[in-house]
């Protein structure tokens, strides 16, 4: 998988155009989105594929509604480490690799990380912050911060 610059430096405007139907709607039929970027159904079947293989598409996933599945309480945390070498880095980041954890990012500022949590209940937040923060020697504190309302959630990326 290349993930560089040259990877979206040769993406071409037929590219991102595909990438903008895939990102809306990944099961959209091929022959659909052909009309719609004026392109073969095979040649849009290609560069999928090969958009795929250079790593610019990355996944193909559900979105689905955390309230739905009851998990309806989103919780943001900032996070300290107590040692910032490469491997207690790694080592925070396989830590933090739990399902509940839908995002985390290694962080340039005032903390090291900040991540995104979903939970059914707050005692479920609480045994989760006590095994992944509180019994860690590496996190030297934390900061919870408890969402009121998912305003805008998404990983679209404007192409």
């Amino acid at each position: 998988m290349i993930k560089n610059d040259a990877a979206s430096d040769s993406l071409d405007k037929f590219d991102r155009a595909i990438l903008d139907l895939v990102q809306r709607d990944n099961t959209t039929p091929l022959r659909l989105m052909a009309e719609q970027v004026n392109l073969s159904t095979a040649a849009v079947q290609r560069r999928i594929k090969r958009m795929e293989e250079r790593g610019v598409i990355t996944g193909n996933v559900a979105i689905v509604d955390p309230t739905a599945v009851g998990r309806p309480i989103t919780i943001i945390v900032e996070v300290m480490a107590e040692r910032t070498s490469i491997e207690a880095l790694e080592a925070m980041k396989a830590h933090f690799a739990v399902p509940e954890v839908q995002q985390c990012y290694y962080v340039t500022g005032e903390v090291d990380f900040v991540l995104v949590l979903t939970v059914a209940s707050m005692q479920e937040y609480q045994a989760l912050a006590r095994r992944l923060f509180a019994e860690n020697a590496n996190v030297t504190w934390f900061k919870t911060i408890v969402a009121l309302d998912r305003v805008k959630v998404g990983l679209a990326v404007p192409s």
